[in-house]
């Protein structure tokens, strides 16, 4: 795009990367300008009309040469206003993740209090360096989201003529570790027998914890054969299916059969699909951790399944996109994270290779 001169500032379309690789541009145009003082100017004109943000640009630039005051004072922003922006931002967005919005917010607090003109790339390079002593790199970027989003929404609402670059550190969590069936059958011979059908299911369908616990026995069709998240549910928000194959099936009727006879002594209605004695189960971490230890295999992981199910639909022959659609891996670059390929699945391409060499 052609620039105008530089004291009548110009629009543009900011672009940005997704985390699939993907270039995107902003639905919405911005203007750059710069104030009579040599500072520079940023502001989101908030209209995707090419002509309507050349007339908020013009309005700007005739106000700074009346000598008008431009530009929001930094000063006069202080961190904590920046948090009430965010808290306010998840709460009009409706986002599940605010219970865990006040980690962040209490170690961004103590070492950021005071103006938002304080928070300078130095300053932001000084708070990862006091953090990376004590946290692990996925919480610092945690931390530094909310931060970022925080300044983001000042920079909007024009209450901050520019942000600081706040970069995210690099984090190697490529995933380790899969169940082989015998492994499985260790772990499931030590768990208490009301936790058996929720990890054999986990093994199969890779599904998140919290999304297994969550599910009604609403959710669970098998007349046409599914087991369902509903839209909202998930943590991209679309829903789900998995069809029951038979052991799938096998292992929900047989829950399912469980629970009309749990219902018939206890005399109560029961929701949950996985449930302990009728009531939902919220967590099952102690249980877990000893059995896994009994079965000799220590080091192996809840989320472990999720790589396990994935390699095991691969292995079955189905398409990469249609396991991660099964699963619930968004993304290209997700799938590449897990790591997929394992030793098993590279003997298996040897052997071929043999057979064709001869």
């Amino acid at each position: 795009m052609k620039r105008r001169a530089s004291g009548l500032g110009n629009i543009y379309k900011p672009r940005h990367r997704t985390v699939s690789g993907e270039l995107r541009e902003s639905t919405t145009w911005w203007c750059r300008y710069t104030l009579l003082n040599g500072r520079r100017i940023t502001v989101n004109t908030r209209t995707a009309v090419k002509k309507d943000a050349e007339t908020f640009l013009r309005g700007r630039v005739a106000a700074r040469d009346a000598g008008a005051p431009a530009g929001p004072d930094p000063k006069a922003l202080t961190f904590e206003a920046l948090v009430a922006m965010i808290r306010a931002d998840y709460k009009a967005n409706a986002r599940r993740s605010l219970p865990r919005l006040n980690r962040p917010l209490v170690h961004l607090s103590r070492f950021f209090d005071g103006s938002a003109q304080a928070i300078t790339n130095d300053r932001i390079t000084a708070y990862v360096a006091q953090r990376r002593d004590v946290a692990k790199p996925a919480t610092v970027n945690y931390e530094l989201a909310a931060l970022r989003r925080m300044l983001r929404l000042a920079l909007w609402s024009e209450k901050l003529a520019r942000m600081p670059h706040v970069k995210a550190l690099s984090v190697q969590n490529a995933r380790k570790g899969f169940f082989e069936e015998a492994q499985l059958e260790a772990v499931l011979a030590k768990l208490p027998d009301y936790l058996r059908p929720l990890v054999e299911v986990y093994f199969i369908t890779g599904w998140r914890k919290g999304e297994l616990l969550s599910r009604e026995r609403r959710h669970l069709d098998l007349k046409a054969g599914w087991l369902r998240l509903e839209p909202g549910e998930t943590k991209n928000d679309r829903g789900r299916m998995f069809p029951l194959t038979p052991r799938l099936r096998a292992i929900l009727e047989a829950q399912e059969a469980a629970t009309i006879e749990m219902e018939r002594l206890l005399g109560q209605r029961i929701v949950p699909l996985f449930h302990r004695a009728g009531r939902p189960i919220k967590d099952f971490r102690g249980a877990w951790v000893e059995a896994r230890l009994a079965a000799g295999i220590p080091g192996r992981l809840i989320h472990d399944f999720r790589r396990t199910a994935v390699r095991n639909l691969i292995r079955a022959g189905v398409a990469q996109r249609t396991a991660m659609e099964l699963v619930g891996l968004e993304t290209d670059s997700m799938f590449r994270r897990y790591s997929i390929v394992d030793e098993t699945m590279l003997r298996e391409a040897a052997d071929k290779l043999a057979r064709l060499q001869g």
